[in-house]
């Protein structure tokens, strides 16, 4: 299909709600037609709306990340109806929170095909079609849970560990092959999404994000910007660059703090409710309809900016300034020298 010159599309998968639906709005906002990638109809249909109403055209593509011939379909027709794939994101997931002993290996394989192999099966697609044409950026939606395991939630954390040795292996082979196709992890911190209210869970008590909790808009800020700017990754937020920094140096100690911390950091003080549905095998609708938009349940408690993120974005900024403070600081240096050695010529003092 035929587009205009300033015309670009994406596709986002998990695009019905939570971390995908906001990244569905940041990119609608900049003008991009989307693919959306999900299993929930009802979220999918008001993610279309959100794109309609910024001025531009989505493709509902309901399908599960787990089937590649299914994203591989997708991506064929959004490549038809909407023109070449500029970006691809992969944000799809679900999870379990539920002690190791607990779990069922079935609900791992399920994770893992979700989180993980989804992830995989969307960049298989995005490469089949960004690397003839040697261009494209295909963004990894990570956790500081990529490099820090906590305990409740380990086919999740797996999973996203999985993510990062594949798109490390990917990141080689691209730069041995002079490929420009660009692929970039965003490493997030804990989310207001609504994922804690479909969740699997066994925990006794209501599970939250693990406080600070950012707004999913954060995420989306940070995806779109790793989507434009040709960055290895992303840390957002303080927690994710204290968790990354702290495996690296004293993985022992967290461990412990994690082992005392780690249950009650996941819990609300409400009693859980075992009996409501949850999306590990089927999409859940939401009260009064299937569509659960952006935010979870925690505004209240949800920061809209981080630090960090602000920080990575201005890092050009502040490199020149800071090589210029250098430059000057040398400058400055030399002329007092000069001035220094044109004061004590020779037969200047007697």
């Amino acid at each position: 299909m035929k587009r205009t010159k300033h015309e670009k599309t994406v596709v986002i998968t998990g695009a019905s709600a939570g971390v995908g639906r906001a990244t569905v709005r940041k990119f609608a906002k900049n003008g991009y037609n989307i693919g959306l990638i999900a299993r929930g109809d009802d979220g999918l249909q008001a993610a279309a709306e959100d794109v309609r109403r910024a001025g531009d055209r989505p493709l509902v593509c309901a399908c599960d990340v787990a089937d590649a011939d299914a994203v591989e379909a997708a991506a064929e027709r959004t490549e038809r109806e909407l023109g070449p794939i500029d970006v691809w994101v992969n944000n799809a997931m679900t999870s379990v929170f539920s002690p190791v002993i607990e779990m069922k290996a079935e609900e791992y394989r399920r994770v893992t095909e979700v989180t993980y192999l989804g992830c995989v099966h969307g960049t298989l697609s995005a490469l089949r079609r960004m690397k003839p044409r040697d261009r494209g950026t295909i963004v990894q939606v990570g956790s500081a849970l990529a490099y820090r395991s906590i305990p409740l939630q380990s086919a999740y954390c797996a999973a996203k560990h999985a993510i990062a040795g594949f798109t490390e292996s990917l990141r080689s082979e691209l730069i041995h092959d002079k490929s420009k196709v660009h692929v970039t992890m965003v490493q997030m911190p804990a989310l207001n999404t609504p994922q804690f209210d479909w969740v699997l869970s066994r925990l006794d008590r209501r599970a939250q994000p693990v406080p600070p909790i950012y707004q999913p808009e954060v995420a989306a800020d940070a995806i779109y910007f790793a989507a434009h700017h040709r960055r290895r990754q992303l840390w957002v937020g303080g927690p994710t660059v204290k968790a990354i920094l702290a495996e690296k140096l004293l993985p022992g100690l967290l461990d412990r703090i994690l082992a005392k911390r780690g249950y009650s950091g996941q819990q609300t003080s409400e009693p859980a409710d075992h009996r409501r549905p949850n999306n590990l095998w089927e999409p859940v609708d939401a009260d009064g309809g299937g569509d659960f938009g952006a935010h979870g349940a925690f505004d209240d408690r949800a920061s809209s900016w981080s630090v960090e993120l602000a920080l990575a974005k201005a890092r050009p900024r502040l490199q020149k300034a800071a090589a210029a403070g250098v430059a000057l600081a040398l400058t400055g240096l030399l002329l007092k020298s000069l001035s220094h050695n044109g004061n004590h010529r020779p037969g200047a003092y007697r």
